[in-house]
């Protein structure tokens, strides 16, 4: 058995042509990974926004705040005193049954846990909470 390295009498040039194999396979690869990567630029989360149904009013009354914080240690306060989850959701109440809603504004700390908030968010929504907004985040942006 034996293995042609050229032609006989060859003056033993240079081969000048250019392996392809590895330029076509890099290739096939940057491919796969942009057909992998493409659905995961596309998810959608489906929010249900709020509708515009009421105008403006003539009389220019600032609405009543309530400031809900959500500490690094998972503490909640309201408008600055620690409440825990069955005060809160007294207070929620209180503030859904007021004619207009007061406007809520939850302040997450950075370092508290996502689920901490997530439970305050779902209380809310759950009692019929409509007038609220998570503030805080335009410090951390850079």
């Amino acid at each position: 058995m034996g293995m042609n390295v050229g032609k006989e009498g060859d003056d033993a040039e240079p081969m000048v042509e250019m392996n392809t194999t590895p330029l076509i396979d890099v290739m096939l690869v940057l491919i796969i990974m942009l057909i992998i990567t493409i659905p995961i630029q596309t998810h959608a989360v489906k929010l249900d926004m709020p509708q515009a149904n009421n105008p403006p009013s003539e009389n220019n009354i600032d609405p009543v705040v309530i400031n809900v914080g959500v500490d690094f240690d998972g503490t909640i306060t309201w408008n600055g005193s620690p409440v825990n989850g069955e005060q809160l959701v007294s207070y929620l109440n209180q503030a859904s049954q007021q004619e207009p809603q007061p406007e809520i504004h939850l302040r997450p700390n950075k370092l508290a846990k996502y689920d901490v908030v997530a439970k305050v968010l779902a209380a809310a929504q759950r009692i019929g909470v409509t007038n609220i907004g998570i503030l805080g985040n335009e410090e951390y942006r850079q």
